[in-house]
């Protein structure tokens, strides 16, 4: 049903309701519709437009609408209505007959699309907000974990200084947290309701538009007609948080994509978040920053489109504004699914930290602390420049570093060079020197991620029963670690089947440790295919589980439990105790044929003993519940 078809004589063509209709996109805003919509009864109540009863029909009838909507329950193709405005309204004179013609008293699809579509985009703020903060406190994690590696920093794309790892993790992180304030502060302009503004004029029913707003949540009212039905700056707003924010991922994947290269080699990406070539075997692409990459030129092309749409528009509405939706929702589903994404690959990211530091060694980076050093002696900075531009010069002829040159060759170039400038030389000096706030030294790098967690929140981790549905990052973790020796394989199909003995480590809803008591027929049991993501590792995680399958074997009334490691070291500190190999059955030396080490085996056996243990290691007793971001 239209909702203008009195003063027509006939009805719209086929080919120009096809080209006017809006349904096939705003059909998305039917959950805001029918929000504002109950709003709007209250108000045209108040106002003596409807009786209580009337207006209680029409509260039932868009909630039952609304809850036929969240359960799927609507086919949108199935109906001739033009947009999500009639489709409400002429779904509920279906349903109610005369009483639902009242609704539209007094309100224009004009003020009701805006407050619709402000509605709208404030419930997208807050979830990308959430994820925005999910992406920040996964870089927190990976700075966190990696702090002590070094890696070359760059400007033109050639090696300049060396920095911290987590210094460029936190670089990103002060990004995100300017996209989430650019956020904050659309949402607080966009917090102004457009209902009761009509077409253009107003409206001549006494409503309390101020009592309205509050009902939907907006801090106010739109305090003039004209620009309430016409204002899509808040729409532009968006796009432009939204073009920023992808513009910062955009370059987050672009660091990472070199990082990947087998030039670079400072990372590696996880399987889950590459591909493979369909001719060459041997490639792994880093597809999902590369889409990342990509989807950016497509933000900004909505940002542009609505920027020109309405740069020529006369005041009020026009029918060019029903363009602004569509990028609207490309714009933002595509920002979403990015932050989504990024997070995958953060937690999939290993760095690689012997190539990093290799790497930073490189280029000459020490060159500044030499001109440094010798200002520190006198020299006048410009023509301490000029000493070590020449000195690099003569290290690049001998193909050597500057740190491997000796005392006689450096005094070819100034005589104030002395034996104490090789600890200047050092890559962490380098790093380490420049200790000021904002700076690559240790200290305030720490401070930095210590009050990013600060910022941020932190929330225990959670141990627990493994379930089915953890299988997938269990498989990771297992394989991860057997391809490096650490334990042993274990197919997909045997993990499933022994699903009931192992436990995780929980964080932010995301598994990061496992570990499984398997039970033999003797009575022993034995912990294995223990693992810890390499981004949660340091926070007591591997011990933590260890604990907790050592209380799971004391309820069982186990007597013993057994570990062969090539990490003795660590079981120590849980008080295990060493142990005889040779002693243990015959059923747990079967797999050693599926050991790649089986003929040269290195693992010791160490044995923890229930009975002697009545409560929790002094050790684990000290070791402070583990926060980290939430």
């Amino acid at each position: 049903m239209a909702l203008w078809g009195g003063r027509f004589q006939s009805g719209s063509s086929e080919i120009f309701k096809a080209f006017n209709d809006s349904l096939p996109f705003d059909k998305v805003l039917a959950k805001q519709d029918i929000q504002g919509s109950i709003g709007w009864s209250k108000a045209i109540y108040k106002a003596g437009v409807l009786t209580r009863d009337e207006q209680e029909k029409l509260e039932q009838g868009l909630l039952d609408l609304a809850a036929r909507v969240e359960q799927g329950d609507i086919d949108f193709e199935d109906t001739p209505a033009e947009d999500i405005h009639s489709w409400v309204e002429t779904e509920l004179i279906e349903a109610l007959g005369d009483v639902a013609r009242k609704l539209h008293t007094g309100r224009s699809r004009n003020d009701q699309v805006s407050t619709d579509l402000r509605l709208w985009a404030r419930e997208q703020v807050d979830v990308l907000i959430d994820m925005l903060i999910t992406t920040i406190q996964q870089l927190i994690n990976l700075a966190d974990n990696n702090k002590q590696h070094i890696l070359p920093g760059y400007t033109h794309l050639q090696r300049a200084q060396p920095v911290r790892f987590a210094h460029w993790c936190m670089a990103y992180v002060e990004m995100f947290k300017r996209d989430m304030s650019r956020l904050e502060d659309a949402r607080k302009r966009m917090n102004q309701s457009p209902l009761g503004c009509g077409a253009l004029a107003g409206t001549t029913y006494p409503i309390d538009r101020v009592e309205l707003a509050k009902g939907l949540g907006f801090d106010g009212p739109c305090l003039n007609s004209l620009d309430a039905v016409s204002d899509r700056d808040y729409v532009l707003e968006l796009l432009f948080a939204a073009s920023t924010g992808m513009m910062h991922l955009s370059r987050f994947s672009e660091d990472l994509i070199f990082f990947n290269t087998g030039e670079a080699h400072f990372i590696t990406l996880g399987d889950h978040v590459t591909s493979g070539s369909s001719l060459m075997p041997q490639k792994k692409n880093p597809d999902a920053l590369e889409l990342i990459r990509g989807k950016c030129g497509r933000v900004y092309g909505a940002l542009q489109s609505l920027l020109v749409t309405l740069k020529g528009l006369p005041l009020a509405y026009n029918k060019d504004m029903q363009e602004d939706k569509q990028g609207l929702f490309d714009a933002l589903k595509e920002w979403t699914s990015c932050l989504i994404m990024s997070c995958e690959v953060i937690n999939s990211i290993e760095l690689n930290s012997a190539e990093c530091k290799r790497a930073a060694r490189q280029g000459y980076a020490n060159a500044t602390e030499l001109a440094d050093y010798l200002v520190s002696k006198g020299v006048p900075f410009r023509t301490a420049h000029e000493i070590v531009g020449a000195t690099v010069l003569y290290a690049i002829g001998q193909n050597e570093p500057l740190e491997n040159l000796r005392i006689d060759e450096f005094k070819q170039f100034s005589s104030l060079i002395e034996a104490d400038v090789y600890p200047v030389l050092e890559l962490e000096y380098l790093v380490d020197k420049r200790n000021i706030l904002g700076g690559t030294g240790i200290d305030p790098v720490q401070k930095v991620i210590d009050q990013a967690r600060h910022d941020f929140g932190t929330a225990k981790f959670v141990v627990r029963d493994a379930k089915l549905t953890d299988i997938r990052s269990i498989v990771k973790l297992v394989n991860y670690w057997s391809s490096r020796e650490e334990n042993l394989p274990r197919s997909e199909d045997d993990l499933i089947k022994s699903i009931r003995d192992f436990a995780v480590i929980e964080v932010n809803g995301k598994v990061c440790a496992c570990a499984a008591l398997y039970i033999y027929s003797t009575g022993l049991a034995e912990i294995r295919s223990l693992g810890v993501d390499i981004n949660h590792q340091g926070k007591g995680y591997g011990q933590k589980l260890c604990q907790f399958l050592l209380d799971r074997a004391k309820e069982m009334s186990l007597i013993k439990v057994f570990v062969l490691t090539r990490k003795p070291e660590f079981f120590k500190q849980l008080d295990f105790q060493p142990g005889d190999k040779d002693a243990l059955p015959e059923k747990v030396m079967k797999d050693c044929d599926i050991c790649p080490k089986k003929d040269c085996c290195d693992e010791e056996a160490l044995l923890y003993k229930l009975s002697e243990h009545h409560s929790m290691p002094q050790m684990l007793k000290n070791i402070e519940v583990v926060e980290i971001a939430s």
